[in-house]
């Protein structure tokens, strides 16, 4: 650890134990501490601040509401040849996913595309880790999940649908895969809450304050409402994201998570969709020209200077492999706080 103006520096494996001890020190079990810590890392060697290492006091403070249980054992079950789900039982997702990664991926072998369900579960991190480790099994990835209802609806002023993150990820072989995530609502949650933790105005366009008026005041945002991004295109997003990550799994849409918290303050409470296609049997013979047509795609993107999504992110990821990451001091004395 290095101190650098009012930046802490960690290396990689600093974060990593770091992220465990605050997990077990607040009784998490091994088996969760690591599923989240791994995540956790992985969000601010990305720079992505607004999931990383911030995220712990999240964690932790939905830990102390009682109602996750951060112990809990996930719990699979097949359902159709195409089909699983895993009951988190009130748990973390981050372990339930994991737990029925293996599976899905034989399904998605077998049959050529399988989806997964998982039901009850508290989630407070960025799909792309997901996606990603489908793609780094040579399959495509699709995710998404409500959250709270903390998005009015486009043309509305009151809170209906959750930020509702949408995550794909194609694989390359010997490149990074073909990655996005984005929230459908304006920006992340998390990114308004860093904003009125150091203080700082938001775009106009992010939210409205609690009288249902535009606001550039983080914190006045906070206990308004949030805007989906592109207007009616993102509010249709967000509804879609309700129906099959929610609807059609069996579990709570945003609203029903924002009743069930009741001012705990704990991570949203619901289910979350994942699809897995592998790209060989739909393919067959033609799997390689099916690449060569996306390598094709991707080169006309980047042959004209524009970027493919996580490109910065990946570049971020190397420089925090090579250097550690910057963490705002007073984050750091936080979350150390946690640890004591």
């Amino acid at each position: 650890m290095s101190e650098a103006g009012a930046d802490v520096i960690l290396s990689l494996d600093e974060l990593d134990s770091l992220a465990r001890e605050v997990l077990l020190r607040h009784g998490a079990s091994p088996a969760h501490a690591d599923a989240i810590a791994r995540v956790i890392v992985q969000g601010q060697r990305d720079e992505c601040h607004s999931h990383g290492i911030y995220r712990l006091i999240g964690c932790v403070r939905s830990i102390r509401s009682g109602k996750v249980d951060p112990r809990a054992e996930p719990a699979l079950r097949d359902i159709a040849p195409g089909l699983l789900a895993v009951d988190a039982n009130h748990g973390f997702s981050l372990l339930a996913f994991e737990t029925g990664l293996p599976r899905l991926a034989d399904k998605a072998r077998s049959q050529g595309i399988a989806a997964m369900a998982i039901n009850r579960c508290f989630h407070f991190s960025a799909l792309w880790p997901e996606v990603e480790a489908i793609a780094a099994l040579g399959l495509v990835g699709l995710a998404m999940n409500p959250s709270h209802s903390w998005v009015a609806p486009e043309g509305g002023k009151r809170p209906v649908f959750g930020t509702n993150p949408i995550a794909f990820a194609w694989p390359r072989p010997g490149s990074n895969p073909f990655v996005f995530d984005f929230a459908t609502s304006a920006i992340a949650r998390g990114d308004i809450e860093l904003h009125a933790r150091e203080g700082k105005p938001i775009p106009e366009h992010w939210a409205f304050d609690s009288d249902g008026m535009p606001t550039t005041d983080a914190r006045a945002a906070l206990d308004g409402a949030m805007r989906t991004f592109g207007g009616h295109k993102g509010s249709a997003l967000a509804a879609m994201v309700e129906l099959l990550a929610g609807a059609l799994i069996g579990d709570l849409i945003s609203m029903e998570s924002q009743a069930f918290d009741a001012g705990a303050g704990a991570s949203p409470y619901h289910g979350e969709l994942v699809i897995a296609i592998d790209p060989r049997r739909f393919l067959g013979d033609d799997y390689r020209a099916g690449q060569a047509r996306a390598e094709k795609l991707f080169e006309a993107v980047t042959g004209q200077g524009a970027r493919l999504p996580s490109q910065r992110r990946f570049e971020a990821r190397s420089r925090s492999e090579r250097n550690g990451v910057r963490i705002p001091a007073q984050l750091h004395r936080d979350v150390m706080a946690l640890r004591a």
